[in-house]
């Protein structure tokens, strides 16, 4: 009768635990490396805002015709009935997102007063 090597068996247990905690490794670094091979396609959210459009909001316009402009706002503040936000985000491949914000406010009788953009738009977004 042979005796059975019990210093191959160990061995073989030690490969194959090398093996499987390699291939794990390897099986995570390449979600990384993955995700950039992956096409994304642009998603734009929100209110489309265009300079040309911005620009044409004066003081003195009613709600209705900021509305026929720009869109009906993504955000119309309970808290400030008086002033419009209209938010636009592009979120452009594996690229950080872009948002950009238009405060528009209206007086008393429902006349536009100010018009603020938190940040000058993209050349893309122009």
């Amino acid at each position: 009768m042979i005796a059975p090597n019990f210093e191959h068996e160990g061995i073989t247990m030690k490969m194959k635990s090398l093996m499987a905690i390699l291939l794990l490794a390897l099986g995570v670094s390449a979600c990384s490396t993955v995700k950039k091979v992956v096409y994304r396609i642009d998603v734009p959210q929100g209110n489309y805002l265009e300079q040309d459009k911005i620009d044409q909001v004066k003081v003195g316009m009613n709600k209705e015709q900021v509305q026929y402009l720009l869109g009906t706002p993504v955000l119309k503040d309970t808290f400030s009935p008086n002033r419009w936000d209209y938010v636009f985000i592009l979120r452009k491949g594996h690229e950080e997102p872009i948002q950009r914000t238009l405060f528009v406010h209206f007086d008393n009788k429902g006349l536009v007063n100010n018009v603020q953009l938190d940040q000058p738009l993209p050349s893309e977004m122009k």
